[in-house]
């Protein structure tokens, strides 16, 4: 029976594709879902899978052909897929003649894809490969890490078989959907390792003699034309390198924004290191997230009129509370009680009265939030990250520790996804635990205000004319100027200096 091959939808408002790659040829035999041909559209490459296994009988719509949806691309037959198919299990003499493409021929490739990456993230950098060309894989097992801006995603093998080619070794840069490698899947997986060393070598010497054997889609080879490109000013996204329109459209928006994304050069230039010095220097590229950081957090310092304001907070009724009740609240909720639910609770007390510093500045217009989003600073083993929790109002002290315990967990792992991080209208960072006795915090931009927490040190203080010793906590609000005006940001740190040292004032709502 014959299967027809059709032009799939193209997406919204895409009504034709030109017909860029076949992969096979009339008369090869394919299998149910293997990739046959590559279209490509003005926005997208599509890759047009075989809907039945068989032998490919006839190709209709050539490499550069132009095609409408639901066009006929080509033919499959099903019956001779299937006549062609018993021949295989010959006893002795089939399998002495040619055991190894009988193998092979069970085969499929499996593409390993750049997962979804996050609302505005677009690009990440291979961090690290945990399997090399050749080895085995099992399905879902980790192949790779991926770094972006923002988070670090791990990507998982689609399928079992043998990793046979890494299109995107470590430090490469990859966009979100690109292809990142190809596992051999399937009984002749243990056939693949031999060919995807023999293709790697392959590349390498086409790369060493400047060959470029791989033909590029027409409207990218236009495209560079009209931008004054060379091939070797772009790369290339598709299959074996193959410069594709939207590769070229990505090189002429980096070349137009690179003067604008250049890092400015330092006011003092790095003086001359001695020779002696210099080999014992060791220069580490910096990582997207420590980049990201460096440029927000510079950012903040350009863009807010950025003022701190100070306090400092007895800690005595908390720690009492905590330790009269500690037990208790582990014992029922299965998790200790700490310091950041009370911060939590008086920092949405205080937003409450003060809703300037739980608002932004967007252009012209003061968005305030009627919503309690806490953003919570992470100091994890690649930068600081801030996981969010949200609608902190709604939640008890309970639910609160479980959800920065869990977020904090996950924030050290590496395995916060980009919606836990996103959202956020205020911010809580501890310096305490890493000892800070008193700093200055930095916006998280776009909010308006964060507070720093630190160190609890016990110090003398008056309390009724008296000099007692008391475990004090020194509290800093950092505040976006352009919005606070001084007696918000003083009234908001009072108001969290009266619920600790005070914490029945929470309940009451006072």
């Amino acid at each position: 029976m014959s299967v027809e091959v059709r032009v799939p939808t193209l997406g919204e408002s895409v009504t034709e594709a030109t017909v860029a790659t076949w992969f096979k040829k009339p008369g090869d035999r394919v299998e149910a879902d293997e990739m046959l041909c590559e279209l490509e559209t003005d926005k997208v490459t599509v890759e047009v899978p075989s809907p039945a296994s068989g032998v490919l009988a006839e190709i209709v719509a050539k490499e550069g052909d132009t095609v409408g949806v639901d066009a006929l691309l080509a033919v499959v037959d099903e019956a001779a897929g299937a006549a062609a198919k018993p021949a295989a299990p010959a006893p002795a003499a089939a399998a002495k003649s040619a055991p190894e493409p009988a193998a092979k021929e069970d085969a499929r490739m499996v593409d390993v894809m750049v997962p979804a990456l996050g609302e505005s993230v677009t690009e990440a950098t291979v961090a690290t490969w945990f399997k090399k060309q050749g080895e085995a894989v099992s399905a879902d097992e980790i192949l790779c890490e991926l770094e972006t801006d923002k988070v670090s995603v791990e990507v998982p093998a689609p399928a079992s078989g043998v990793l046979a080619e890494i299109l995107a070794p470590e430090g490469a840069t990859v966009a979100a959907g690109g292809k990142l490698a190809v596992i051999a899947a399937g009984e002749g997986a243990a056939a693949a390792p031999a060919p995807a060393a023999q293709a790697e070598a392959s590349a390498a010497q086409a790369a060493a003699s400047g060959a470029k054997d791989v033909e590029d889609a027409p409207s990218a080879r236009k495209l560079m034309a009209e931008a004054g490109l060379t091939r070797d000013q772009v790369q290339g996204s598709g299959r074996d390198g193959r410069v594709m329109k939207e590769d070229v459209q990505r090189a002429i928006a980096a070349a137009a924004s690179a003067p604008a994304q250049a890092p400015a050069p330092s006011a003092t230039p790095r003086p001359p290191v001695a020779a002696s010095d210099a080999a014992r220097e060791e220069r580490v590229r910096m990582t997207r997230l420590r980049q990201t950081i460096a440029r927000r957090l510079k950012d903040a310092q350009n863009t807010a009129a950025m003022l701190t304001t100070y306090n400092e907070a007895d800690m005595s009724a908390i720690m009492e509370l905590r330790n009269a009740y500690k037990d208790q609240f582990e014992k029922k909720h299965g998790v200790k009680l700490g310091f950041m639910s009370f911060f939590v609770k008086a920092c949405v007390h205080a937003l409450k009265e003060v809703p300037e510093v739980n608002a932004e500045i967007d252009g012209q217009d003061i968005v305030y939030k009627n919503y309690y989003h806490m953003g919570v600073a992470v100091g994890t083993p690649t930068g600081l990250v801030v996981p969010v929790v949200r609608d902190a109002d709604q939640l008890s002290f309970a639910q609160i520790e479980k959800k920065i315990a869990e977020l904090g967990r996950r924030a050290r792992d590496g395995k916060l996804s980009m919606a836990e991080m996103q959202g956020g209208t205020f911010t809580i960072s501890n310096g305490g635990v890493y000892g800070s006795l008193m700093s200055s915090p930095i916006l998280n931009p776009p909010q308006s205000g964060i507070l720093g927490m630190h160190k609890i040190q016990d110090r003398p203080v008056a309390v009724n004319g008296q000099v007692v010793i008391r475990p004090m906590m020194y509290l800093a609000l950092s505040y976006d100027h352009r919005i606070v005006d001084g007696k918000g940001a003083v009234t908001f740190l009072v108001r969290v200096k009266e619920a600790l040292e005070d914490p029945r004032r929470l309940l009451m709502d006072l």
